[in-house]
């Protein structure tokens, strides 16, 4: 997989652009090593056609803030996708093609939710372009001109808060995803024992329990002792059964959702009518 962020804090991602900083620590700098994920990180102001770098100017209609540049933006695009070399500003570059391979995201609070599914899909892309916004954000004509010539474009949100700029958020997004490639994980039942059950297992929907190594009597807690049993059938009903208190507890939406679309069965549903949330249709209802 080739990732490219643009962003005009390339530092962010590591010294003079070097690919390191949070993409290059482990699981993800060991795929990075291993050539299982490719990382450029580019410059956005190496676009910029004027002698101070200019990327962003004030909002048409009025308003705070600054919006970034759509001619910058539509530059830098144009030449990763052409695989043209960066730094050729104000000079004409090759029109994207009509469709490419390539999937632009970009991380805005006013995008669609984040969520394991979405990682799960983009292992299944060759190229992820993502745009770090700044200020009040990017001209909506740079995903509008993207879409309209055949590139899928995806505006995601991380959470309902705001963040300086979507360096960060491309951090989350980027790890979320490269942890599912083939091989980043040392063991690969770890995904789906995921919360959310990324990779279909026994929690899929539902928030992971609690987990437990040794030494298994600590400051007078004792390590429940099904886990100590060897009966792998038990184990297995006693971690789901925990995730499923847990979830009702933390994330009541997701069991609701569960319980919609027939996630549930009698014993999921005993375990949460004893936890005190309650799963009868008109009640789920609301």
């Amino acid at each position: 997989m080739r990732v490219d962020v643009v962003t005009i804090f390339p530092d962010y991602f590591g010294p003079a652009s070097g690919v390191g900083g949070p993409l290059g620590v482990s699981l993800i700098g060991k795929a990075a090593a291993r050539g299982d994920v490719a990382f450029h990180i580019h410059d956005l102001r190496q676009w910029a056609a004027d002698v101070h770098h200019t990327v962003d100017d004030t909002p048409f209609g009025g308003g705070p803030g600054m919006v970034m540049k759509a001619d910058v933006w539509g530059a830098a695009l144009d030449a990763i996708l052409s695989a043209e070399p960066a730094g050729s500003a104000g000079q004409s570059t090759p029109a994207v093609p009509s469709v490419t391979g390539a999937r632009l995201v970009v991380p805005t609070p006013s995008g669609v939710p984040f969520t394991q599914e979405m990682a799960l899909a983009y292992t299944g892309e060759r190229h992820l372009v993502f745009a770090c916004g700044r200020y009040e954000g990017i001209d909506a004509r740079v995903v509008e001109d993207a879409r309209a010539r055949g590139m899928a474009v995806d505006e995601v949100s991380i959470g309902d808060y705001v963040l300086a700029g979507g360096e960060a958020a491309v951090v989350v997004i980027v790890e979320a995803v490269c942890r599912l490639l083939p091989g980043v994980l040392g063991n690969e039942r770890s995904v789906s024992d995921d919360s959310f059950g990324g990779g279909g297992g026994s929690m899929h929907g539902l928030l992971e329990g609690p987990v437990y190594t040794r030494p298994r009597a600590w400051r007078g807690n004792e390590v429940p002792a099904v886990l100590l049993s060897g009966d792998h059938a038990a184990i297995a009903r006693w971690q789901r059964d925990e995730a499923l208190r847990r979830t009702a507890e933390r994330r009541p939406d997701l069991i609701r959702r569960l319980a919609a679309g027939d996630g549930l069965d009698a014993r999921d549903r005993a375990v949460l009518i004893q936890a005190g949330f309650p799963v009868d249709g008109e009640s789920m209802a609301h």
